[in-house]
């Protein structure tokens, strides 16, 4: 008889920035002290880090068809233009140490980043790789997969991880938690900016600590307002230009140099709207097409050699 050999799997997975088009800071909860936030989130599809879940499944029978997990858990490889800048624990071994916890019998594998988007740079980097690993351990487990509460689960990694789970454009409420898709937002077509500045550690927090919004009350009606009516591209714009990004002056403050990466994109030609991405520093700039904002990277990159610059469509 022959042998059976166990067959090598590669789940490939993108993982695509998040952009945030507006941000709304509603206030702090009194509770445990989280803020609210209102935001419009798209994806940038032209630019992305990668993903790869690599499993071993056995052709016959095996521990793991029983439910158990070898005690090692896999390992994440990083590699790209960015791996160097990860400080810390990667966001893909937490991911994979909770997703073997709260799923023991999924099958499981080592990991491979390739890092191309910068770190904390306030387009998600960490949370669409968290993201692109759930999605690649669902492919490779489709007979368990349907049982697990998988939003949850991102939610416990961290509030951008939900609405990178299912790469569209939506409204994200809460904490993160609630989500709106928004299935006929209009696309556009722009350049994302990061002038790659040294960024604190607690970067975040600082921003927001800078913010000092106030604490909210239950009877804060903002958080029940209905979703924007933006299913034209002027209106999109319109909307975008009147909320803006509630984080971009404290965000100055803790990363000065993102004034000059608004004031560069709010002066390429053609640049319709300049605006900030989360807590930054990476900036946006939408532009008429797909040529235009193509053209506007290439100037800047001949200004700005040190910055990191690509233009993309975000829908």
């Amino acid at each position: 008889m022959t042998a059976m050999r166990d067959v090598e799997l590669a789940f490939v997975e993108r993982a695509p920035p998040k952009v945030n088009l507006t941000l709304t800071v509603l206030g702090r909860r009194p509770a445990d002290g989280y803020h609210e936030l209102d935001s419009l989130v798209a994806f940038a599809q032209d630019v992305a880090d990668t993903v790869t879940l690599h499993t071993v499944r056995p052709d016959t029978a095996s521990s793991r068809a029983t439910g158990s997990v070898d005690p090692a858990l896999p390992q994440v490889t990083a590699s790209g233009p960015f791996a160097g800048s990860i400080v810390g624990e990667n966001l893909l071994d937490i991911a994979l140490r909770i997703i073997a916890t709260a799923a023991p019998s999924l099958v499981l594998g080592p990991v491979t980043l390739e890092k191309r988007l910068p770190i904390a740079a306030g387009i998600g980097g960490g949370s669409a790789d968290a993201a692109a690993l759930i999605r690649a351990a669902i492919r490779a487990n489709p007979g368990v997969a349907a049982s697990i509460d998988w939003h949850a689960l991102a939610a416990r990694l961290g509030a951008d991880v939900p609405v990178c789970l299912d790469l569209r454009a939506q409204r994200m409420q809460g904490i993160g938690d609630q989500l709106t898709p928004l299935p006929h937002l209009p696309p556009l077509h722009a350049v994302l900016v990061n002038p790659l500045a040294p960024v604190p550690p607690d970067k975040t927090a600082r921003v927001f600590r800078m913010l000092a919004a106030p604490t909210l009350s239950l009877e804060d009606g903002r958080r029940c307002s209905s979703v924007p009516d933006v299913t034209t591209r002027d209106d999109l714009l319109e909307h975008m230009r009147r909320t803006g990004n509630d984080l971009t002056r404290p965000a100055m403050l803790v990363v000065p140099d993102i004034a000059a990466v608004l004031a560069a994109l709010g002066a390429a030609p053609g640049c319709e709207l300049a605006q900030l991405s989360g807590g930054g520093p990476t900036c946006f700039g939408i532009f008429a097409g797909a040529a235009e904002a193509e053209a506007a990277a290439v100037s800047l990159r001949e200004a700005k050699p040190g910055w990191w610059i690509s233009a993309s469509r975000l829908s």
